[in-house]
């Protein structure tokens, strides 16, 4: 199901407040159709502590002024580099430049549909790899996953009947 148009009103506004307070990499994220809890993610980028409380502030006051909507929950602190605020139907993800690269959000939820931050259009769908591109090179057509084991050439391109395992003891 997708996203109810009151979200992606929410949403938009979310973004503008983050452009407010000059945040970038900005991104609505349609989650709806796989988390039943949450319609859509907001992600912006700041550069700092003090942006990153600017941008949550003025989020929240947005939110609150032009559609009477108070924030749920918010976790984090601007020191930790991110901080999430939570409104039900969407969240919204203000990040520092290093965290938002480290837990970088828009490649775990890569094949989701994206939305327009001024219009909330649906852009595009995704392509394999999409939201890779914050230092993360796609090869073969697919994402490196962080938990993906590195095998030996010549396992690699042996059946899975063929691989040998030597387990051995570790101190």
């Amino acid at each position: 199901m997708p996203a109810t148009d009151e979200a992606v009103t929410l949403a938009i506004t979310a973004a503008d407040a983050a452009d407010d307070r000059k945040a970038t990499d900005l991104s609505i994220l349609e989650v709806a159709d796989i988390l039943a809890v949450v319609d859509l993610f907001v992600l912006a980028t700041a550069s700092s502590d003090r942006q990153i409380r600017a941008v949550a502030d003025r989020i929240e006051e947005r939110l609150r002024e032009d559609h009477d909507r108070k924030v749920l929950r918010r976790e984090g602190e601007p020191a930790s580099g991110w901080v999430l605020l939570d409104y039900g139907d969407i969240v919204c993800h203000v990040f520092g430049d290093e965290q938002r690269d480290y837990y970088s959000l828009d490649r775990l939820w890569a094949d989701v549909p994206r939305r327009d931050i001024t219009s909330g259009e649906r852009v595009a769908a995704p392509r394999p790899g999409a939201g890779a591109d914050r230092e993360t090179e796609v090869v073969g057509g697919r994402v490196p996953n962080p938990f993906d084991v590195e095998l030996d050439d010549d396992v690699e391109d042996a059946s899975d009947d063929e691989v040998e395992v030597e387990v051995t003891d570790q101190p």
